[in-house]
């Protein structure tokens, strides 16, 4: 893949079902006011890379997701339009981890000590802050994606992400995959 086929993740714009066009900014404060909304509760910002190969492109679909355990999620999208078929399953499987990576990103020290300032008065009781990194491999020996695991894994990893794979991988095999076709 040549460096001018990258998408420039910065420039992009994130989208729910009632809001288009957010910036990155935007899709924090969101993330910020749900979390305030319950700071004594336990949250999980997860991101995840789903991606379906069409006729003449492939999309790609990173999902941004916060999610309070039992007490509902706040989460967006961003799609990413490629306009070549990506037929090489470690290909298509490390765009996915490299976008994945790149919104990670975006949750710099700052922002991450924003977050984890939210909840941390309440930690004694029970309050918690987690990120993830969802990625659609498995582990099972019927996966065709098994032998991409690890090293996708380090990567995620890599960026301060706890790796979770399929069939834990939710936001990037189910919430992501949803919006690919």
């Amino acid at each position: 893949m040549k460096g001018d086929d990258l998408p420039l993740i910065e420039n992009m714009k994130f989208r729910n079902l009632s809001e288009k066009n957010m910036s990155f900014d935007r899709v924090f404060e969101h993330i910020i006011d749900f979390m305030k909304q319950d700071p004594k509760a336990n949250y999980r910002l997860i991101v995840g890379t789903d991606s379906h190969v069409h006729k003449l492109h492939t999309i790609f679909i990173t999902g941004i997701v916060i999610k309070r355990e039992g007490k509902g999620a706040w989460c967006c999208l961003l799609p990413v339009k490629i306009n070549r078929k990506f037929m090489n399953l470690h290909e298509k499987i490390s765009m996915e981890t490299s976008l994945t990576e790149q919104v990670a990103y975006l949750f710099d020290e700052e922002k991450k000590k924003q977050l984890i300032d939210i909840v941390l008065p309440h930690i004694y009781r029970g309050s918690s802050f987690t990120m993830e990194g969802h990625i659609d491999v498995g582990l099972e020996k019927r996966s065709l994606t098994r032998f991409l695991a690890q090293e996708m894994m380090t990567r995620i990893e890599s960026v301060g992400l706890e790796p979770i794979v399929k069939p834990d991988a939710f936001v990037a095999s189910g919430y992501a995959n949803k919006f690919t076709k």
